[in-house]
């Protein structure tokens, strides 16, 4: 498995990990902000990543019948790992707000379900995607992604989740800010409100 320098190596190279100052679509201040997407425009660079977490979800989800990720940012991650563990991979995507199943896409009756993302923030997408799992009458294995960078605090999840990296990103209300990330130049990345 590849080391926690090597990969937070390749999340920098490929500027998936940026250093500054940023509002995330939660309106907090961070000093990093994650973006897998670019990670995942890298495909011989992701493939290593992935190997290493599917490596992860092998030892610790036993049974899976079928991949679920939310769209968009699950779409790549699901799809690589679900080759790589020789899974049916399906995504839901959001049509008026709320995650929905299309395309043709199904889960079965009883089926065993693992959410992947591309990272955890609060567990917000991949909560939403449990809706599909039980509406189906099919059971959550679990949950997986590149990054968890999830608090105890934020976390809307309460089982498991196997991560590839778990990263600490510290996050500061705007009347809040340490005088350091106030003469950095703000940032505001993300797609989440974009219309």
């Amino acid at each position: 498995m590849l080391s926690h320098r090597k990969s937070l190596n390749i999340l920098k190279k490929t500027d998936a990990l940026l250093e500054g100052h940023f509002v995330l679509s939660s309106g907090l201040h961070s000093y990093k902000y994650i973006q897998c997407a670019k990670l995942l425009s890298f495909p011989s660079k992701a493939e290593k990543i992935c190997k290493s977490l599917s490596k992860k979800i092998k030892k610790t989800f036993k049974n899976i019948d079928l991949i679920l990720a939310p769209a968009m940012g699950g779409i790549i991650i699901g799809y690589e790992i679900g080759k790589q563990l020789k899974k049916e991979t399906i995504f839901c995507e959001r049509v008026k707000g709320k995650f929905t199943l299309r395309r043709g896409f199904k889960i079965k009756k009883g089926s065993k379900v693992l959410i992947i993302e591309d990272v955890i923030t609060t567990g917000k997408s991949s909560m939403e995607c449990v809706k599909l799992i039980k509406k189906a009458n099919a059971s959550l294995v679990g949950f997986a992604s590149i990054i968890d960078r999830s608090t105890k605090k934020s976390l809307k999840i309460k089982k498991k989740i196997v991560s590839h990296l778990k990263i600490h990103v510290p996050t500061y209300k705007a009347n809040k800010l340490p005088d350091d990330l106030k003469s950095i130049p703000i940032t505001v990345p993300g797609s989440r409100f974009i219309k």
